[in-house]
């Protein structure tokens, strides 16, 4: 249970999608939006860690049009994040956008391709109690949730924070690069993932 709660701990708290965007909406917005926010983020994350479970995600990413079409969604939206990251100047920009609540949270977990990974990775391994999957699931759930929450609410502060310091315009364009290029990382390692799979024949 230890090591599961570790592997949580560590997937979730790496910058990805949904935690670079809730600083950023903490950053743009204050913090009554951003709660809205992550509490979008929450439930997106919890049905994404159903479909896992339930199998229901393994069917439809099967589809190869499917998983295409979420790539390209994923990724040119990920790229459209980095680009007015990167073109924001000297201003702690994170993201702009019109003010994102509950509904943004949950659309971006549903084509964010770390959420996916993130939790097939998790209830696909680390199994710790053998006499029930069902408790063991439950269990998971209960402690993805107690990590999750905390960590989501700390780069949300984070992001309310460094907007409200007055940092010199040479830190705060090389932040922006370097949350820009953590982005298009994102981007790159996932078109890559799906690009050197092995193509089926059906000769």
């Amino acid at each position: 249970m230890l090591t599961f709660a570790a592997a949580v701990f560590l997937l979730i708290v790496t910058p990805g999608p949904g935690v670079l965007s809730t600083a950023g909406v903490g950053a743009a917005f204050g913090w009554r939006q951003g709660l809205f926010y992550v509490a979008g983020l929450c439930a997106g994350t919890n049905l994404v860690s159903l479909a896992v479970i339930s199998g229901l995600a393994a069917v439809i990413l099967a589809e190869p049009v499917v998983r295409t079409v979420l790539l390209f969604a994923s990724s040119a939206y990920l790229g459209y994040l980095a680009l007015r990251i990167a073109l924001a100047g000297a201003t702690i920009a994170f993201i702009r956008t019109a003010a994102p609540g509950f509904t943004a949270g949950v659309t971006l977990q549903f084509i964010n391709p770390k959420a996916y990974a993130v939790n097939t990775a998790l209830f696909s391994s680390f199994a710790f109690y053998p006499a029930s999957f069902s408790v063991e699931t439950a269990l998971k759930l209960v402690i993805m949730n107690i990590i999750w929450l905390p960590l989501h609410l700390a780069w949300l502060y984070a992001g309310v924070k460094v907007n409200s310091l007055d940092l010199p315009p040479r830190l705060q364009r090389a932040i922006n690069l370097g949350m820009a290029a953590c982005l298009l990382a994102v981007v790159i390692l996932s078109v890559w993932s799906v690009a050197s799979q092995p193509v089926s024949s059906t000769a």
